[in-house]
This record gives structure tokens, sequence and C-alpha cells, in this order.
């Protein structure tokens, strides 16, 4: 079974998909669910949904770790014409998942108490994101 998420997300942060995905994977059985975000300036990533400041540090962590190209530590850059946000978006994504694969029980992801999956958006301006989602049946 493949489908597909559209995520609208409004600047660089954590976008939480965790309800739709589990919504459409209720009534399956045992399985995996793969996820894969059909972009090179997005990333996914499951962690945590209890407290939105993990989020928050997260994306402020990435956006020190690696500047906007205007940011003269990021000088070096060349690919530098579809804005500053361009391609230190691209390097973030490089550091994080662009897939997920996670046990699927009963038609229950088996993530963890305190756990979500998230689209992290590295660019400045709105997107709408695309994940990509299989869910692979055991039998």
């Amino acid at each position: 079974m493949i489908t597909q998420f559209d995520v609208e997300t409004n600047g660089p942060a954590c976008h939480e998909m965790t309800r739709d995905v589990a919504a459409w994977l209720r009534g399956q059985g045992d399985g995996l669910l793969v996820l894969m975000i059909r972009h090179t300036s997005a990333s996914l990533l499951i962690q945590e949904n209890a407290d939105p400041e993990v989020q928050t540090d997260l994306i402020g962590w990435f956006d020190r770790l690696v500047p906007p190209s205007t940011d003269p530590s990021m000088r070096w850059l060349t690919h530098t014409y579809e804005g500053p946000d361009d391609m230190p978006a691209h390097i973030k994504s490089a550091m994080l998942p662009t897939s997920l694969q996670i046990p699927v029980q009963d038609g229950r992801m088996m993530l963890g108490r305190w756990q979500g999956i998230y689209v992290v958006e590295h660019r400045t301006r709105p997107h709408r994101r695309q994940v990509a989602a299989l869910f692979q049946p055991l039998s």
C-alpha cells in the first residue's frame, strides 16, 4: 500500500505528521512503514513530541551549525543563486535522514512514548512538502 502525504510548512521548523500517518495505518496488521521525503532541502526525523522546545532548540542548533550563505563563515559556498537559505538547506538535509523505517504492529507504529514523526523544513519560505509512504505487510 502506497500513499503520499502533503505537509504545509512555514519556514524553518519541525512539522509533525504522526497523526496523519497513524490514521492511514489504522486497520492494517503487522509490517514495515517506509517514509521518504521527496525534496532535497527538507528532512524527516523521529523526535520528542512532548515538549515543543526540543524542536525549537534543534532548529536553532542547525541554524548556528549551518548559517545562511550571507554569513561570512559561509563565503566558500558557490551554489547561492537560489537564495541565502538554499545551499545551507541542502547541507542540513544531507545531515539528517530523508527516509525512515518504522515497524508496525496491529496497525500501530512502534514509536516510543514521546516520539513523533516530523518534516524538518530548512528553507525560509513556505513550501508544500511531499512525503511518500509505503506500508509493507509481513504476510
